[in-house]
């Protein structure tokens, strides 16, 4: 009964490339979008930062990537979540490999989730976690519904802006474990190293970062 139910559901709403919504025979990325997107190669996979920030990502933001994540961020298409949190996880894997045992994401506020009607950093977390069959931990709250950091452009101004935004919960899930953050794109790390230090003073032991895309740094 399930078989037949997905069969009717692919020849009604038959799975299309979330990029350039190209017809597929199954979920995923077609070949051509995946040759397209800016990869993140080597080295340049893993930035490091002040607070001990580590954030991986598979993807510079970018060019096809770019113009993806902004559709997920901003026009509804949350179908983006899954293909993204798969590159997520896959980055993970080669990058922080039995660095962590707990997931959670850096989330958005109350107003912003009414707004959007989803939380973009919560969905990549899930779909990272349905590749290792597990669920991610809500452990951040934020409190402040503070100027969003894509209209921000100075560093230092972006690092002003999420001082205090954001409060731990659940902190017995918290004390004494190895973390993995995930959230959408890296672009200053002002936001990730933020959680990083609430998370860390609130006990963890270490928290590793992973982000769908990270912005290249000026030279």
């Amino acid at each position: 009964m399930r078989k037949w139910l997905a069969t009717v559901l692919d020849l009604l709403f038959p799975p299309k490339c979330p990029f350039c919504k190209k017809v597929l025979d199954r979920p995923g990325i077609c070949p051509a979008c995946r040759k397209a997107l800016p990869w993140t190669e080597g080295n340049e996979t893993l930035r490091e930062g002040p607070g001990g920030l580590r954030c991986a990502a598979p993807l510079w933001y970018e060019d096809l990537a770019r113009d993806g994540i902004l559709r997920y961020k901003f026009q509804g298409s949350s179908s983006l979540a899954e293909p993204l949190g798969e590159l997520i996880a896959q980055c993970v894997a080669e990058q922080f490999s039995g660095e962590f045992d707990t997931v959670t994401w850096v989330p958005v506020s109350a107003g912003r989730l009414r707004k959007r009607g989803y939380d973009q950093a919560e969905l990549l977390a899930r779909a990272a976690c349905r590749a290792w069959d597990t669920e991610p931990v809500r452990l951040l709250e934020k409190t402040v519904h503070n100027p969003a950091q894509s209209g921000i452009r100075d560093a230092a101004a972006r690092r002003a802006n999420v001082l205090g935004v954001y409060e731990p919960v659940e902190l017995e899930r918290i004390r004494g474990k190895r973390i993995l953050l995930i959230d959408d794109i890296c672009t200053t790390g002002a936001t990730l190293t933020e959680c990083v230090r609430v998370l860390r003073d609130a006990g963890a032991e270490s928290v590793a970062c992973a982000a769908a895309a990270l912005t290249r740094e000026k030279k």
